[in-house]
């Protein structure tokens, strides 16, 4: 057995680490299903499942299928623009940051421009956002907590060639699957809390920009989706230099809380300008 291997039989699940996960789980799929129903109950007059679903279908076709598409070229494929975007902190940060923004602002303003053309009202705007921010929790965020639940039950049996062997960890792969192992066995009641504030301010942030880019279309304000990229740039910033270790996760959640109270005032006043069925 190599070292990477023999690291296995030391890491001990931590007794908070099955039941913080397990939460984390339930509450990752009630945020967006309380987050539609709330709506959906406030303004049943005013809304429309079509946007919900729009909201949803336009994440995944724009930050799954498109945007995965050019990181599979710039990042996880071998060849001199990919060896120079990872190799530099500021082309990755910048990179990804522009990405996320293009990516999902233009898919948000293509749709709500061309797709959506009945039934627009201030109301849907934000059903648009729960879609988009919701299906992101479920299809980007869910799993991964799902597996290293998997993992953390799988490792406190004490079985370790069990576990090993139904993860399908070999010595080939277990330096790439050691961190996700890591990961599980220290998942803890303040890690929950981290995930579920994360979320709830990126639904929120969905929420503000879907608004944001509503607002510029029905009022054919040209200039509301290049801001609109702007704004989801900066709030990447900080994630992005996370990512390459040069931010605490603290900073990361207080630049987040800040951009997100930023943008919700000045989001608010277009959603009090923008139509409503009444």
């Amino acid at each position: 057995m190599n070292q990477t291997m023999a690291v296995f039989e030391s890491i001990v699940i931590g007794k908070n680490s099955i039941p913080s996960l397990a939460i984390t789980v339930f509450l990752m799929i009630a945020i967006p299903i309380a987050a539609f129903i709330f709506w959906r109950r406030k303004h049943r007059g005013q809304t429309n499942y079509s946007y919900l679903i729009a909201g949803a279908i336009g994440f995944v076709v724009s930050a799954r299928v498109l945007e995965l598409g050019v990181h599979y070229f710039c990042i996880l494929s071998d060849n001199p623009v990919s060896r120079f975007i990872t190799g530099n902190t500021l082309a990755f940060v910048l990179y990804g940051i522009t990405m996320a923004g293009v990516f999902e602002e233009c898919g948000r303003h293509i749709i709500m421009r061309h797709i959506l053309k009945t039934n627009r009202t201030r109301e849907n705007a934000v059903m648009y956002g729960i879609g988009h921010g919701g299906i992101e929790i479920l299809v980007v965020i869910l799993p991964s907590i799902i597996s290293y639940l998997m993992i953390a039950v799988l490792f406190s049996t004490g079985d370790l060639e069990k576990a090993l062997s139904t993860l399908k960890i070999t010595e080939e792969t277990a330096s790439a699957a050691l961190p996700a192992v890591w990961a599980a066995a220290n998942f803890g009641y303040s890690s929950m809390a981290m995930n579920v504030i994360e979320r709830l301010f990126a639904l929120i942030l969905h929420i503000e920009l879907s608004v944001f880019v509503f607002y510029g279309v029905v009022n054919s304000k040209k200039a509301y989706l290049p801001l609109a990229i702007i704004l989801h740039m900066l709030m990447d910033s900080f994630p992005a230099l996370y990512q390459r270790g040069l931010v605490s996760l603290w900073s990361v959640e207080l630049w987040v809380a800040g951009c997100v109270a930023a943008i919700g005032v000045f989001t608010l006043n277009l959603y009090r300008k923008s139509p409503s069925l009444h």
